[in-house]
């Protein structure tokens, strides 16, 4: 699959796809997590480890680009 566009459905919640909005725009992971932290008002390592997972996830399913 390397290489091949992502065609398909992916079923996900709010903080995903807040996630996905955030990546639309040029920004770092740490002002990602920086701003969802502030949304949920969670400890910043917490937050850090779900992105890690959510970046790991779309990664795994190539729906993330470089």
């Amino acid at each position: 699959m390397g290489g091949e566009a992502f065609n398909g459905i992916v079923h996900s919640n709010e903080t995903v796809a807040f996630y996905v909005v955030c990546r639309k725009e040029k920004t770092t992971l740490d002002a990602i997590v920086a701003a969802m932290a502030a949304r949920y008002d969670a400890h910043g390592e917490t937050i850090a480890a779900d992105v890690a997972e959510i970046i790991n996830t779309l990664w795994g399913i190539h729906a993330l680009e470089e």
